[in-house]
């Protein structure tokens, strides 16, 4: 059997639905006339799941794994290196800080715009962001350790 791109990546969803709802089996599932916080991170793990597998047992249709393209990597790794540090500091920075600085670094540094449209870009979408979560829908952001 040859491995083809779509038995990677519908292994990887099933495997990552499993580990996903293995560890977070905490929260009460409920009835269908009474849902739980749970019920709907659940079906959406077992959607993911059984698309997943969908995904694998039809990968015969996909390329093959080696016909992958690997030339956009030097752009692909900062931005999934970038996403990583923001989300390790969002809790600690606040989201406002975190946002801005994770949308600066990618816009400025690794797209390479002018300065100044990278930081008007980086503080109007994170204020934008900002005033839907926190304001429009009330979802509680993390502050950070400067307030804000």
């Amino acid at each position: 059997m040859k491995l083809r791109r779509d038995h990677v990546a519908g292994g990887f969803f099933v495997i990552a639905g499993a580990a996903i709802l293995a560890i977070s089996s905490d929260l009460p599932f409920g009835t269908l006339a009474s849902p739980g916080a749970g019920m709907l991170p659940m079906l959406l793990l077992g959607l993911l799941m059984v698309l997943g597998a969908v995904l694998f047992v039809h990968a015969g249709e996909s390329p093959p794994l080696a016909a992958i393209d690997w030339s956009d990597i030097r752009h692909a790794l900062p931005v999934i290196v970038v996403a990583c540090v923001a989300a390790a500091a969002y809790t600690a920075l606040g989201f406002l800080a975190a946002m801005s600085l994770m949308l600066f670094f990618l816009v400025f540094v690794v797209e390479r715009r002018p300065l100044l449209p990278a930081i008007a870009f980086s503080i109007g979408a994170t204020v934008l962001a900002y005033a839907v979560f926190a304001v429009l829908l009330k979802s509680p952001l993390p502050r950070g350790i400067l307030g804000f």
